[in-house]
């Protein structure tokens, strides 16, 4: 299975609340409509009526953090980092505004930079799953697939029913060959949270591959007519080695 991008721009579309909800609203519909330019304006009207909300101030830093990439503009992009920082500084547990910071940093060859604001605010939110949730995904990204698990492991033994950690620990086991851990987490987080539509296509063809498997294990051999005992499943040199487990 591919594993998912490290991040899709998301815009928080009734972050702004009160008053700046209708300008929020349009500002995602220009934001959508590639209208950077207006939906600038209106997060920004939608940022004057509620000074200082940490939504505002992410959805302007993902809308100048795109804009930068479809006109390769280095200039939005440090006002896409400005803003974001802006956000974080009023609400450090913005999930999306910290993994927005850390694709800028990664984009901008800072990768080193984006582990370290990341593993930093691990360390300032010991409580919280998330900054390993988005470690993991940087891990992942740049394929150290171990480092992922391990802070998968570390988000779940926080939050042992974070549907996020669950269904991310899933896809790692499931690009190792390990379907049926893959199956069992990923049946764990739809139980958590059933509006995972996803997951539950990935729940029906693991269980489905698993029970036709089950069929054909139960049928019996075949003789062949070969002479001598022979090894199952051809030289064992050629038998793929179990996939690595992570070292705790």
């Amino acid at each position: 299975m591919r594993p998912l991008p490290l991040i899709v721009t998301a815009i928080a579309a009734l972050g702004c609340g009160g008053m700046g909800r209708n300008d929020s609203a349009k500002g995602v519909q220009l934001y959508q409509q590639g209208n950077y330019f207006g939906a600038v304006n209106h997060f920004q009207d939608a940022l004057a009526r509620q000074p200082g909300n940490p939504d505002c101030f992410y959805n302007l830093g993902a809308t100048y953090h795109q804009q930068a990439k479809v006109f390769n503009n280095p200039a939005d992009r440090q006002v896409a980092e400005q803003y974001y920082h802006l956000c974080l500084a009023r609400n450090p547990d913005h999930v999306a505004c910290q993994r927005a910071l850390a694709v800028l940093l990664v984009e901008d060859g800072r990768s080193q930079q984006a582990v370290t604001n990341l593993q930093q605010w691990a360390v300032a939110r010991p409580t919280n799953p998330q900054p390993h949730i988005e470690l993991a995904r940087l891990a992942q990204e740049h394929g150290d697939t171990r480092e992922a698990e391990n802070q998968l492991v570390d988000a779940l033994a926080i939050d042992p029913h974070n549907p996020r950690a669950l269904v991310a620990l899933g896809q790692l086991r499931e690009a190792a060959g390990d379907q049926s851990q893959a199956l069992a987490n990923y049946s764990r987080a739809l139980a958590l949270d059933p509006r995972q539509p996803v997951v539950a296509a990935r729940v029906a063809t693991l269980s489905n591959a698993a029970a036709a498997a089950s069929r054909t294990a139960a049928l019996p051999p075949t003789a062949v007519g070969v002479s001598g005992p022979q090894p199952p499943f051809g030289p064992v040199a050629a038998a793929p080695l179990p996939p690595p487990t992570a070292a705790r």
